[in-house]
């Protein structure tokens, strides 16, 4: 891919305005953990005005209701019934009240962000994100949030909803969908440097072995596993700043509303 390293505002702007001129106003980012994401979909969200929405946040909300239940993680009736009872919503956090994830998380009203990053939830999301049911009750609760922002009725004008199955299963009909992916390696050095950032004890040797088994698990569950949708931008961001991905980002919308002719 060749990356523009001289993007004028002009450019810019008109990238941005493309992209809001795509209804409904939502943009599907998918792709493996420590691709970018997250750094990238949180910053596209922060220059185009639109909300931030990693739906990883909601299995992590579905795990602690199944802790604060004191329900088997590992049963996949029980949790998936609870799945299906619950209705998650989120808005925006002001700067002062962010949590990590950018938004606020409520589950039947009740506020949990607070609740959704503690130990005993990192250990059992992997579990409960595996659960067929599960996976399809938050879907359709991903479905709705989608269609509320993405009508620019929300308190934002539109969504930029990352995951890894977004554009296939969860908005099979967006209009720009983006898959990011980076080498192993890379994603690896990313990790763990973000990790000991945070003061976190762990190896590379780890870390690495973590995202081989949390690929593998994505890839190859029966329910919606990770993979690009048909009609995705993929983009690989092994060397690749945060800048560089925005203004590719940026020329794919210009080109996807005002198609070049030749």
């Amino acid at each position: 891919m060749q990356i523009a390293t001289d993007f004028s505002h002009e450019e810019q702007q008109k990238g941005i305005t493309a992209i809001r001129a795509l209804h409904p106003a939502v943009i599907a980012i998918d792709g493996p953990a420590a691709a970018g994401k997250s750094t990238i979909g949180y910053q596209l969200a922060q220059l185009i005005g639109y909300l931030y929405f990693d739906t990883g946040i909601m299995y992590r909300a579905v795990t602690q209701a199944a802790l604060a239940r004191a329900l088997d993680t590992h049963n996949a009736q029980a949790v998936g019934d609870l799945a299906q009872q619950i209705q998650i919503d989120i808005t925006p956090a002001p700067p002062e009240q962010a949590h990590e994830g950018f938004v606020n998380v409520y589950i039947d009203n009740e506020n949990v962000t607070a609740h959704l990053r503690t130990p005993q939830v990192d250990r059992n999301v992997s579990i409960v994100s595996a659960h067929p049911r599960v996976r399809e009750a938050l879907s359709a609760q991903q479905r709705r949030i989608a269609q509320r922002y993405g009508s620019g009725n929300a308190e934002r004008p539109g969504i930029v909803m990352v995951g890894r199955d977004i554009g296939t299963v969860v908005l099979p009909d967006a209009k720009f969908k983006i898959y990011m992916d980076a080498s192993l390696t890379e994603r690896a050095r990313r990790r763990y440097c973000e990790q000991r950032a945070k003061g976190k004890d762990v190896e590379m040797t780890q870390v690495m072995a973590e995202l081989e088994r949390r690929d593998k698990l994505d890839s190859e569950r029966a329910h919606s596993p990770l993979r690009p949708a048909t009609d995705a931008v993929l983009i690989d961001t092994s060397d690749l700043s945060t800048e560089e991905v925005i203004h590719e980002l940026l020329l794919i919308a210009t080109d996807l509303v005002h198609p070049t002719t030749e």
